[in-house]
């Protein structure tokens, strides 16, 4: 069954927008919207005295996010294929200067931003968009290394170690095992040989235990996760409050605007908990119709993966893999954080969290898609 249809004619190619994945990419946009809003408005009042403070932002937020979108969506992808080693170079001095004081902005004990143009930018949501391109590119020029060769497969591990390094002074781990779980999956999709890599899962496994027995903070979230209920109101308090606003919310939810969780009992509602607040206002019916729509925009993304390979197109075919990769885990952490079957991670939900640099790489990042999938379709139909 064809799911696309052709639009208009832009930079040389035609346009085609799988029907399917912008139903879900627009959905999960507006249905993101609503709940930032909701878990927004009281605190809008508390900072600013402007009830629609967040609400206001997030929707430029989202004009720029699209506007920014087609933008990349006019680029094509042997653009990005010759640019990918140097995007990754831009992205580790992006990683450098989020350090430097001054430059990078702290927030919560960790300097995760850069404030450009007026527009707070998490610089590792644009790594991750980064890592995507450099990979698919990498396995795109080296494919022969990396299925014959062991060193094929930690090269650009050992290059990738140090955007984690730089990730975890800020601190952020959650995003540098996001970064590692798309490299080693494109690995993993373009060959290598799978004895090899059950070898460096046990080793990236092993650091990443070593990271949080080092770490006193890290320490704190495991065992909070572990047992949430022996301090409820010390460090285990964000989860008991997210657990509480799944409880409340049953089947179908105390209705949109109606929870009270977010009123200054769940830390951080519109952006990392958000799904708490789904969870409580729209009820385990809003809770699977979110997952559904991750669900179909990871399948579409997969799906035009392999239409990609199939026609020969490597690098697209990577590309589209990476990004299946990364909206399916980045969003399963998020939702097993906050359902509790997960250790916190700091990481936001994909296309609903609130914030500004996240939804425009986001964005960017669907935008990237529908490019693969525009030009498949035009050789397809050669």
């Amino acid at each position: 069954m064809n799911l696309s249809v052709e639009l208009t004619r832009l930079a040389g190619v035609d346009i085609y927008f799988d029907k399917a994945l912008v139903f879900a990419s627009v959905a999960l946009i507006v249905i993101g919207y609503l709940m930032v809003s909701s878990a927004s408005l009281h605190l809008g009042v508390k900072l600013t005295g402007n009830l629609f403070h967040y609400p206001v932002r997030q929707l430029i937020h989202i004009g720029l996010g699209v506007g920014i979108g087609f933008g990349v969506c006019l680029v094509p992808m042997a653009i990005w294929e010759k640019t990918g080693p140097v995007l990754f170079v831009v992205g580790l001095i992006f990683l450098v200067l989020v350090l430097i004081p001054g430059l990078g902005i702290k927030v919560n004990g960790s300097m995760r931003w850069l404030s450009i143009a007026g527009v707070r930018i998490q610089v590792s949501e644009l790594v991750k968009l980064i890592v995507v391109i450099y990979m698919a590119s990498f396995v795109t020029r080296h494919h022969d290394f990396v299925k014959e060769s062991a060193y094929g497969l930690v090269r650009p591990l050992l290059l990738l170690s140090g955007a984690c390094a730089l990730l975890l002074l800020e601190p952020d781990m959650g995003s540098a095992v996001v970064i590692l779980t798309i490299a080693m999956g494109v690995m993993f999709l373009s060959g290598a040989r799978l004895q090899q890599f059950i070898i460096l899962i046990i080793a990236v496994v092993g650091f990443g235990i070593l990271a949080v027995v080092f770490s006193d903070y890290r320490s704190a979230r495991v065992t909070g996760f572990l047992h949430p209920w022996e301090d409820p109101f010390g460090k285990s308090f964000q989860l008991v409050q997210a657990l509480i606003s799944f409880g409340r919310g049953e089947w179908t939810g105390v209705g949109l605007g109606s929870g009270v969780q977010k009123l200054f009992y769940l830390p951080e509602a519109h952006t990392d908990f958000l799904f708490s607040v789904i969870a409580e206002e729209l009820g385990l019916l809003g809770v699977l119709s979110v997952i559904a729509l991750f669900a179909i925009i990871v399948w579409r993304a997969f799906a035009i993966g392999l239409m990609a390979e199939q026609l020969g197109e490597k690098f697209s075919a990577y590309i589209a893999y990476g990004l299946g990769i990364w909206f399916a885990f980045q969003s399963f952490v998020n939702m097993g954080v906050n359902m509790g079957a997960l250790p916190t991670k700091g990481l936001t939900l994909p296309f609903m969290s609130y914030g500004g640099g996240c939804m425009i790489v986001m964005c960017s990042a669907m935008a990237m898609l529908y490019r693969v999938n525009s030009e498949m379709m035009v050789l397809q139909r050669a």
